[in-house]
């Protein structure tokens, strides 16, 4: 999946071969087929491997006891220092946006899965405000880091991780006492 990945990242999703996939993973052709029947089901694997890598990564900058407003700036800091990887993950992700691409339901499930993890309380935005709902905050979240995946690549020396940072600051819901 690793392999599938890196070939996705390098010639994006559609000029990825099989092929070269395999030789990427020291296998044969045959034997990459014996395990992933098209590379429709290998894009699913190594958007998987990719989806629980991230939450791994999350998890561990969680218990590192990094602030709550920092969790997700960290995580894209991470994500920006493979610019190839993240602008793959993003030309897959918009092209997924098509309701008949493969990956289609594995970005809906994705956003689901998103959603649950910024209303169960690790990220504080789990309570409607007085202008913004719970499920509004969540929504800006999601843009915001979209849209900071963009401007990195755009213009990766601009410093905006702060921007999110004060965003998740201004929508956080209040602490317990």
């Amino acid at each position: 999946m690793r392999a599938a990945a890196a070939s996705f990242a390098e010639h994006g999703y559609e000029r990825a071969s099989l092929r070269d996939i395999a030789a990427r993973a020291n296998v044969t052709h045959a034997a990459l087929l014996r395990h992933f029947a098209t590379k429709d089901d290998l894009l699913l694997a190594a958007l998987a491997q990719r989806d629980a890598d991230d939450s791994e990564l999350a998890r561990r900058i969680i218990q590192s006891k990094v602030p709550k407003d920092q969790v997700l700036s960290t995580v894209l800091q991470e994500e920006f220092a493979h610019p190839d990887h993240l602008r793959n993950w993003l030309a897959i992700t918009i092209a997924a946006t098509s309701p008949t691409h493969p990956a289609h339901g594995f970005f809906i499930q994705r956003r689901d899965r998103m959603r649950d993890h910024f209303t169960n309380k690790k990220l504080d935005t789990t309570e409607d405000g007085d202008e913004l709902t719970a499920d509004d905050k969540v929504t800006m979240v999601m843009a915001m880091v979209d849209g900071l995946r963009i401007q990195f690549l755009l213009d990766p020396d601009r410093k905006t991780l702060h921007v999110l940072e004060t965003l998740m600051r201004h929508i956080a819901s209040p602490e317990e006492n």
